[in-house]
C-alpha cells in the first residue's frame, strides 16, 4: 500500500481522485491531496463510498485542517457534453494537480489512465480503496461535489439533486422524462432527454 507522502524520504507524493463520472447533470470534481503518513493512519480515511455523509463530512474537515496541500479542479457540464467524460475527468485531474503546493514529484492516480502532465504518475486501480492518499483526495472530491449538488438543488428542486447529486437513480430519471433536462444536465449522456428525445 502506498499510503505515505513520501516514499523514500525526498519525493513529495499526491493523491488524485475524482467524483461525478456517472452523474447526469453538474460537473466533474477531482481533488489533489498531499498528506503526511501520520495523519493518512486514521481508519475513516478510505474509499468516499463506503462512509456515510455525516462521517464523510467529519473526515473531510480533518483532511481540509491537516493536510499540507489540497487542490480541487471543478470541469463543467458543457465541457463534458463536448469532449466527453473521460477527457473531462483527466482535466479536472490535471487542473487539481496543477493547484497543489509544494507540486508533487508523483502523483498516484485512481484509475488506469494518466493525466496528461509531465509530472510521474502512477496509476492504481481501485486507488481509492487500496491507497489512502487516493481515498483522501476520493473524500474531498465528493464532499466538494455533494456541496455543489446542494446548491443546485436550491435552483432546480425538482429533480431532487439533495438526495441523488445528479445520479441516475429512478426517481431522477423520471424527473427527467416528466420535466426534461435543466440547463446544468449533460446532454450526451443516456438517459437525459433533450427536446422530448431521450439520449
Amino acid at each position: 500500500m502506498l499510503a505515505s507522502r513520501k516514499r523514500d524520504n525526498t519525493k513529495v507524493i499526491a493523491g488524485v481522485d475524482e467524483a461525478g463520472r456517472g452523474s447526469l447533470l453538474g460537473p466533474v470534481v477531482a481533488a489533489a491531496v498531499i498528506m503526511d503518513n501520520a495523519l493518512l493512519a486514521r481508519p475513516d480515511i478510505r474509499d468516499s463510498k463506503s462512509i456515510g455523509p455525516s462521517a464523510r463530512e467529519r473526515v473531510f474537515e480533518f483532511i481540509y485542517r491537516n493536510a499540507t496541500s489540497i487542490s480541487v479542479g471543478v470541469v463543467s457540464h458543457r465541457f463534458i457534453d463536448r469532449y466527453n467524460i473521460l477527457n473531462a475527468s483527466l482535466e479536472a485531474m490535471k487542473k487539481a494537480v496543477l493547484g497543489l503546493f509544494p507540486q508533487p514529484e508523483l502523483v498516484l492516480v485512481d484509475g488506469i489512465h494518466k493525466i496528461p502532465l509531465s509530472i510521474p504518475q502512477e496509476c492504481i486501480k481501485k486507488g481509492d480503496k487500496l491507497n489512502k492518499l487516493i481515498s483522501a483526495a476520493s473524500i474531498v472530491a465528493k464532499v466538494y461535489r455533494d456541496r455543489i449538488m446542494l446548491a443546485y438543488h436550491n435552483d432546480y428542486p425538482v429533480y431532487n439533486l439533495a438526495k441523488n447529486k445528479g445520479y441516475p437513480t429512478k426517481e431522477h430519471l423520471r424527473m427527467l422524462r416528466e420535466h426534461g433536462p435543466c440547463s446544468l444536465h449533460r446532454y450526451t449522456f443516456k438517459g437525459v432527454r433533450v427536446n422530448g428525445q431521450a439520449h
